[in-house]
């Protein structure tokens, strides 16, 4: 019995050692180019746009979207696709609409190790509104734009957003980074489950509100009216942040970390994490923390600045 047992780890042995061999004999031959293995063909087309719009709406199940501004004053939409799942591309009600026609069944047979990107050429800087919603793949909006409204929902994928926008900026994103920087917007409304999200050098009129349930959140060189910030597990930077009126931020688990901000009145809750850093004018602290240590200035004149803890250290200072 046991030398049948052997005989057989003998036979498997050899069995993986041809196999490895054979693999990396293959890749070799594909210059380790693992694209090259997939069963599904790519192509690059080019959709002309003739019509008018001043609205955009793509709605795509896989692909990286980027928009640039065109050369020739002309719109188009390149599209590097799935030979058998191509785009669509057209203006409905005064919008480009940019959508992924149906599958059949066989289509999802393979092996696809490809990506398709969406380039959006578009000849003017200014447009009414944005829809984006797509499942997987990134989203670059670069800062030549301006936007009234914008609403970009990712089920896995990271945004980069740097245009401007006149009202309100939304983007959800359930895995993935979000990156706004460089521009200036109505409002600021930014959603991710599992992710972060970074916001920098923004001038906001309204609000920047940040809800993350698993990942860090950093804040920094921007003004507002009031920071509301959300999240599970995860930590918060907020560098050389100014709102008019309110800090409000809420952590389960994860440091709190200021550095050269401040607001008119400042509310900070979290169970597990300190919360430490510089203010840059005098506040009225109330303080509550069940196994912490406190640290904070004695003073009495300036807004309310409360900060709530269960375990985790308080120290903060007045620049």
């Amino acid at each position: 019995m046991r030398k049948t047992t052997k005989a057989w780890l003998i036979i498997a042995a050899f069995l993986m050692l041809i196999g490895c061999i054979l693999f990396v004999g293959v890749m070799s031959m594909l210059e380790w180019d693992f694209t090259k293995l997939s069963t599904t063909k790519y192509e690059t087309n080019t959709y002309e746009v003739g019509e008018a719009f001043d609205s955009i709406s793509i709605n795509t199940d896989t692909a990286d979207i980027v928009f640039a501004l065109s050369d020739d004053g002309k719109c188009s939409v390149e599209c590097y696709e799935d030979e058998d799942t191509t785009h669509s591309v057209a203006v409905e009600n005064n919008m480009l609409v940019v959508g992924t026609n149906p599958k059949s069944w066989y289509d999802y047979i393979g092996f696809n190790l490809g990506f398709p990107k969406i380039t959006v050429h578009l000849p003017s800087t200014q447009y009414a509104s944005l829809h984006i919603d797509e499942s997987t793949g990134d989203v670059e909006i670069p800062n030549a734009f301006v936007f009234k409204n914008v609403d970009i929902s990712l089920s896995t994928g990271d945004v980069i957003f740097c245009a401007s926008a006149s009202e309100i900026v939304k983007i959800k994103s359930t895995t993935g980074a979000i990156r706004v920087e460089n521009t200036s917007v109505g409002s600021l409304d930014l959603k991710v489950t599992t992710g972060t999200v970074t916001v920098s050098d923004v001038n906001c009129e309204g609000d920047v509100t940040v809800d993350v349930l698993t990942g860090k959140t950093s804040l920094s060189d921007t003004q507002c009216k009031n920071v509301i910030s959300n999240g599970s597990t995860g930590g918060i930077s907020i560098d050389n942040v100014i709102a008019e009126e309110k800090f409000s931020i809420q952590r389960k688990t994860g440091k709190v970390k200021f550095t050269g901000s401040d607001a008119a009145e400042i509310f900070v809750e979290t169970n597990t994490g300190d919360v430490t850093g510089s203010l840059l004018t005098d506040k009225v602290f109330i303080i509550q923390t069940d196994t912490g240590n406190v640290d904070v200035p004695k003073t009495m004149d300036g807004g309310r600045c409360e900060i709530i803890t269960d375990t985790g250290d308080i120290k903060i200072e007045i620049d």
